[in-house]
């Protein structure tokens, strides 16, 4: 505790008048007794005077930490995490649900405080629900998605990744910034999602929709949605894009030019980079494969996790893939074909996968 001279020199009178404090007090300069309280009061009584002393200890009370930042005219990502202390591109990122492509405007406002569990600009907290309200949010996923090639949740109270997979599609579909955080409990966008059905999907950001039929893959949220034109969505799966080694490039509107069939082998065709046996016994690993961008493809697998797993592809479960043949028309082609025109589907790839 800091205390004034004029403490002091009151204090030492007392001491000079005989007031000892017995066995138990604090000897001068020990503070280990010292009053806790801001304030200092000390009394001085004689025959005709009364003297009162006060000193007050400084505030030591450190400033709020700020943590939203608002745009200003001229202002650039870059240039906002230049001006914070300790905060990187990527946390930057990551706690706004942004990529590094994405146009800031003046007024719109950032959390500028990663990994405190709170969306700083809102107050909603990040952190999963219970498991008793998360399983009212997986019972509404199931039937906003009901009808769709995403697979059904298990009412398990776990905000687990596929459940956040589920909640990721329904922010893209909605039109929701996109990410696989936790939905938080009594937020403005878990309304949205709750009073959503299927008639309230818009076609996401970045689907070729000047093209009879459109296929978007979305890194971000991991699935797949196909669609027709500017007219309808029509459906969506599960998909597990390049890991970081070998990452699904982002592509905007290319023709599919590559299918194969591999009937002579059940479907499966090996891998000219990376063969494998692990899908198929008999040397397949790439169940009729659908290129799109050099040698990477749109195919199924035997394992589609919810978090990129694949050599640059775009896994689907076989069944899945089968889906979309059908859907594209293409189930009659018995040979590989090297022909844009008769697959007649053109690709898009979004997106950016974080794992949260």
């Amino acid at each position: 505790m800091r205390i004034t001279g004029a403490a002091l020199l009151t204090g030492g009178l007392l001491l000079a008048s005989g007031c000892s404090g017995g066995s138990d007090a604090a000897a001068p300069g020990d503070d280990t007794a010292a009053p806790t309280a801001s304030a200092v009061t000390t009394t001085t009584v004689d025959a005709t005077t009364t003297t009162t002393t006060t000193s007050v200890a400084p505030t030591t009370t450190a400033p709020p930490e700020i943590c939203v930042v608002t745009v200003q005219p001229g202002d650039s990502l870059g240039g906002i995490v230049a001006s914070l202390d300790g905060v990187t591109m990527d946390e930057l990122l990551t706690e706004n649900r942004m990529s590094e492509t994405d146009i800031i405007h003046p007024g719109e406002q950032y959390d500028i405080c990663p990994g405190n569990d709170v969306d700083d600009v809102t107050g909603t907290s990040r952190l999963a629900p219970s498991p008793a309200h998360v399983e009212v949010q997986q019972a509404e996923l199931n039937e906003l998605f009901a009808g769709t090639s995403l697979f059904e949740l298990g009412i398990d109270g776990d905000s687990g990744p596929l459940t956040r997979q589920a909640i990721c599609a329904a922010r893209m579909l909605l039109g929701l910034p996109e990410s696989t955080t936790h939905l938080p409990e009594g937020s403005d966008e878990e309304a949205a999602i709750f009073d959503a059905t299927r008639d309230s999907f818009t076609i996401p950001r970045g689907a070729a929709t000047w093209s009879s039929k459109w296929i978007l893959i979305n890194e971000t949220c991991q699935v797949i949605v196909t669609g027709e034109g500017d007219e309808r969505i029509v459906d969506i799966f599960p998909t597990s894009t390049g890991e970081p080694d070998y990452p699904t490039h982002n592509i905007q509107a290319l023709d599919a030019y590559r299918y194969d069939p591999a009937l002579d082998n059940d479907g499966w065709h090996d891998s000219t980079n990376f063969p494998s046996e692990v899908d198929n016994p008999l040397n397949g690993n790439m169940y009729k494969p659908i290129y799109f961008n050099g040698g990477q493809a749109i195919h199924g697998a035997g394992y589609i996790p919810p978090n990129p797993r694949s050599k640059g592809c775009a896994r689907t479960f076989p069944h899945h893939q089968d889906r979309i043949i059908d859907w594209l028309g293409i189930d009659d082609i018995v040979e590989p074909v090297w022909n844009a025109g008769a697959i007649g589907a053109t690709v898009s790839v979004v997106g950016e996968y974080r794992d949260l």
